[in-house]
């Protein structure tokens, strides 16, 4: 039986205090950013970090990035709590080391949610703990969760491992973000900001599975 996620995310909620915790929270785009925002701003004192060298071409990187930075200045919530964002350079080499393609090429041909994925999303959380524990940040997230495709089990799975790291660390904020409807309501705040949504999750493996299946219909 799967763990319901989002309930422990609402029981966290309900006993949290007056004082808002710092939150450093891993963003991929604007998109998957925006319900997540709107949500845990009320809650968290949010610090957002951009960190995603699996993103391909650099074009695409560049372009993801600059919605979210144009997005933050016109979104409320973002506003009204002084949402701050962190961005990283642009390496992919980082990615290809982390799923270690070379060792394991048939991690090339996995559909979305496999082990290539699991991989992705490990190292860039990683990252995220880090920076959130030498910043001493009470929280670390993503906001991967929101996709319909992304396994929500196997990043909380990460994310208390790296939790477990250290007791002085940050505690991992558990979540499941399409619940609650947040999927959908990603979707309402794209269209009323007209952001740019893209129609593969990022790297060039998911990139070229797109455009076969476009070419097959």
């Amino acid at each position: 039986m799967k763990s319901s996620y989002q309930k422990q995310l609402d029981e966290l909620i309900t006993s949290l205090s007056d004082k808002k915790p710092s939150l450093l929270l891993h963003a991929c785009c604007a998109p998957c950013s925006s319900y997540v925002l709107e949500y845990l701003s009320e809650h968290f004192q949010i610090t957002i970090l951009y960190y995603n060298p699996n993103i391909y071409p650099q074009t695409e990187y560049e372009r993801r990035l600059q919605e979210l930075i144009d997005f933050l200045p016109k979104f409320e919530p973002a506003i009204k709590n002084k949402i701050q964002l962190i961005q990283t350079e642009y390496n992919p080499e980082e990615f290809f080391n982390a799923i270690d393609i070379k060792t394991n090429p048939e991690l090339a041909f996995e559909p979305e949610r496999g082990e290539r994925c699991r991989r992705c999303y490990k190292f860039r959380m990683q990252k995220a703990y880090d920076y959130a524990k030498q910043n001493n940040f009470d929280y670390f997230c993503t906001t991967l969760s929101i996709s319909p495709f992304k396994d929500a089990e196997k990043i909380n799975i990460i994310g208390q491992e790296l939790q477990n790291l250290s007791e002085l660390g940050p505690k991992w904020l558990t979540s499941d973000f399409k619940k609650k409807n947040g999927f959908k309501r990603s979707l309402e705040i794209s269209s009323e900001f007209d952001l740019y949504r893209q129609d593969y999750c990022g790297c060039s493996f998911s990139k070229k599975k797109i455009r076969i299946l476009k070419t097959e219909f």
